[in-house]
């Protein structure tokens, strides 16, 4: 995934640094699917760093997923040279994702940079991520180049969308700028405007070290690479650095910039973007978002906007061949390398045996972190229904968080809070019925409603994180044929009325089914699951019960039928007394092996009944276009 840095003697060390003010740090936010990595691919082909032999569409997403599924996952940070009469210029640029998961990565990326290029599909016009990701970069006071992409598009409407994205920033629509990043029509326009409008890095040479980490990768030759952009001072090689969350110290065994492929240099100076290589094995050491000095007259104060990204969603991973538990703990340990953002801790269930408890960011992220665990080291998994974290106050005032349905407190319950979500759906607005309706069935309340042009209104809405990790998404577009959009963004939690709905197997709890749902929904969740799991488990010899309860309560019940011998076949005629002496005897012997008898439930029929719960929402959540 990341580029093999060769040898130090196989490449040629470069210059110092760049002077301030021929720098130009910026980076593309833009939805799934507008075109980012496209328009990537044009500005590393017209700025030479890339030369055609070696040119491959998506070339800065170095992993097979985001290139399969035409999504970018990891932010990537490239130097290109650019000319503007007569004078050599440096463009720092940072590719960053545009899924609602990867917000965090997009905010630290755009800490590290002076400006934004705004990126619209000239066809889609603006959608809810592209304003999630706009008002981020207002917020870190950016200038914001707005650009329509794909113009070659038939379906292309540029007057119409220049106008939105105008009265949106706040300019004359004629000067948004129009390019293809397909075809390069605009770009070198665009680089040469990028250079002309904005500003030059702020930063101060002599003050103390201070280099902002706005990303880190394991490498499996050299260990951790991390990406910095220098704020203050200046970081020379062979400098001995510290971390300023942690107050680690590590010797710097290579300093540079990455053009696209990494090149040492002597240093980085106020506002260059480069990589530190210390030779640690662990990314956890490199925190995005973290302030590195140097150890000898380091800054007093590390650079604002430091936070750990928080776990949204819950969901446990289990290997369907119990062997595969050594693996699978090897294969998260792995990918940690890689993802700082992901959490994990060993649970045991007594229907699927040993496995993990992950934290995902979204759906997106727990789609992607099990399609590489099961593709990239040959497991397979069952991942159960997505949870979120709820903070349970029982009546003797003690609080619980509960991360997994099996840890629900038993006993009285004073209070459940939930987390809430802040809601921003973009859709025409012949939809607005239909995305009503599913809110409030989602417990949504309306918080604002504007117009954004004559077709196209922006709703937004307060729902329960709960709502959302399920199907809304799901339901959201098959109600709008396709047209809305989505972003989200957690604010706070709130009281609600939640239980905890157990399913009974013969009266025994099976953990893997239970769910926390709202009061007025658990006879439907409890419905549902009995109907389900009375499909998928096999006929036994004796009656199975399978009952959803809340508590002591059975709120729905099913039955399984025993499996009958035709005890009264060999019967020709006869007294009826004959035949009731058998089919009782067969009745004390069913009763006889009920009581010892256990459920075998299937592990088919977990996958079934997980996957239609859990699975489906997160492969809903990786198609958000």
């Amino acid at each position: 995934m990341t580029p093999r840095i060769a040898a130090d003697e196989a490449r040629e060390i470069q210059p110092a640094s760049t002077p301030q003010e021929r720098i130009r740090n910026f980076c593309i936010i833009a939805h799934i699917d507008h075109g980012k990595s496209t328009l990537a691919d044009r500005m590393l082909q017209l700025t030479g760093v890339v030369d055609e032999r070696a040119m491959r569409a998506q070339y800065l997403d170095r992993m097979d997923i985001e290139r399969e599924r035409g999504i970018t996952v990891k932010s990537q940070a490239v130097r290109m040279p650019w000319q503007v009469d007569g004078t050599d210029y440096a463009l720092n640029m940072i590719d960053t994702p545009g899924h609602v998961d990867f917000t965090y990565e997009v905010s630290r990326s755009l800490a590290a940079c002076e400006g934004a290029i705004l990126l619209v599909d000239a066809a889609q016009g603006i959608e809810a991520q592209t304003l999630a990701n706009l008002y981020l970069a207002m917020e870190h006071d950016l200038t914001i180049v707005p650009v329509l992409n794909k113009i070659d598009l038939p379906g292309a409407e540029p007057e119409k969308y220049a106008a939105e994205i105008g009265q949106l920033v706040g300019i004359d629509p004629a000067e948004v700028l129009r390019v293809s990043g397909k075809t390069g029509e605009g770009v070198p326009e665009l680089l040469d405007h990028v250079v002309r409008t904005l500003p030059e890095p702020e930063g101060t040479v002599d003050a103390p070290c201070r280099a902002m980490i706005f990303d880190s990768v394991y490498d499996t030759y050299r260990g951790v690479v991390t990406y910095v952009r220098v704020v203050d001072g200046r970081l020379g090689s062979r400098e001995r650095i510290a971390m300023m969350s942690t107050g680690a110290q590590h010797d710097l065994l290579e300093i540079g910039v990455i053009s696209p492929e990494p090149m040492p240099t002597k240093g980085l100076g106020p506002g260059e973007v480069g990589y530190l290589i210390t030779g640690v094995k662990d990314v956890r050491q490199s925190k995005v978002g973290d302030t590195v000095t140097t150890a000898r007259k380091g800054a007093p104060e590390p650079l604002a906007g430091y936070a750990d990204p928080k776990p949204m969603v819950f969901s446990g991973l289990f290997p369907i061949d119990g062997s595969d538990y050594p693996v699978l703990r090897d294969a998260l340990d792995k990918l940690k390398l890689n993802d700082a953002a992901l959490n994990y801790e060993p649970e045991t269930s007594t229907a699927l045996g040993f496995g993990f408890r992950v934290g995902f960011l979204g759906l997106l992220h727990l789609e992607i972190i099990r399609e590489r665990l099961e593709r990239e080291f040959d497991l397979d998994l069952i991942s159960t229904a997505p949870s979120v974290v709820y903070d349970v106050t029982m009546e003797d005032g003690t609080e619980v968080e509960v991360l997994n349905p099996s840890d629900f407190p038993a006993g009285k319950v004073r209070e459940i809070r939930e987390p809430i979500t802040r809601a921003t759906i973009l859709a025409p607005s012949e939809y607005i019925g239909a995305i009503m309706e599913l809110c409030q069935s989602k417990r949504g309340n309306l918080q604002g409603m504007d117009y954004l042009s004559e077709d196209r209104v922006e709703l937004r809405y307060t729902l329960p994180l709960a709502e959302i990790v399920f199907d809304f998404f799901d339901q959201l577009k098959s109600r709008t044929k396709g047209y809305a959009s989505l972003d989200y963004d957690v604010d706070g939690d709130q009281a609600a009325d939640l239980v905890k709905v157990d399913m009974l197997l013969q009266g025994e709890a099976v953990d893997a089914f239970s769910a926390v749902v709202h009061r007025d929904k658990a006879y439907h969740y409890g419905v549902e699951m009995a109907g389900k799991l009375k499909n998928l488990i096999p006929r036994q010899q004796f009656e199975v019960p399978i009952q959803a309860a809340i508590g002591s309560r059975i709120i729905a019940r099913e039955n399984i039928r025993a499996i009958r011998k035709d005890v009264l076949s060999k019967c020709y005629g006869g007294d009826i007394s004959r035949k009731r002496k058998l089919l009782e005897k067969q009745k004390e012997g069913k009763k006889r092996m009920k009581n010892i008898g256990s459920v075998e439930v299937p592990q088919e029929a977990f996958i079934a009944a997980l996957s239609s719960d859990g699975g489906d929402a997160g492969k809903d959540g990786g198609k958000k276009k």
